[in-house]
């Protein structure tokens, strides 16, 4: 039992280490405070930059994010680099895309890829015009 105990104090102050490590490195990503944004359609995306299937959507958010800038809220949450989001937003599986409404209101939730096609298609279905 001791030594299981000095096991997980080890483990703890390693893992208390690497998250300070991160945080002073400047790796840990900024989460917008207020999601969803205020009086915007908005779709946030909530997965890690590790991830495969993540990895396959990173671009195609980038250019969503641009091509909508001023109509639509666009948002890419890391759950490995934000772990509280995760439980925050109720994820099971990475990606997730979550949709909301201009007036915050959740309409839409997708797990896995989602292609630029079929987000473009729930935005206009939001009334967001391309």
């Amino acid at each position: 039992m001791k030594r299981f105990l000095v096991f997980a104090v080890l483990l703890g102050v390693s893992f208390g280490l690497l998250v300070l490590t991160r945080a002073f490195a400047g790796e840990t990503a900024a989460v917008p405070t207020e999601l969803p944004v205020k009086g915007m359609v908005t779709m946030i995306d909530i997965g890690a930059k590790k991830c495969i299937p993540c990895k396959m959507m990173a671009p195609i958010l980038e250019e969503l994010e641009q091509e909508y800038k001023g109509r639509a809220a666009i948002v890419f949450i890391d759950v490995w680099e934000n772990p509280a989001e995760g439980p925050k937003y109720r994820i099971r599986t990475m990606p997730t895309q979550i949709f909301y409404d201009n007036e915050g209101k959740e309409v839409y939730r997708h797990e896995g890829f989602f292609d630029k096609a079929s987000i473009v298609a729930k935005l206009g279905q939001l009334g967001v015009k391309k």
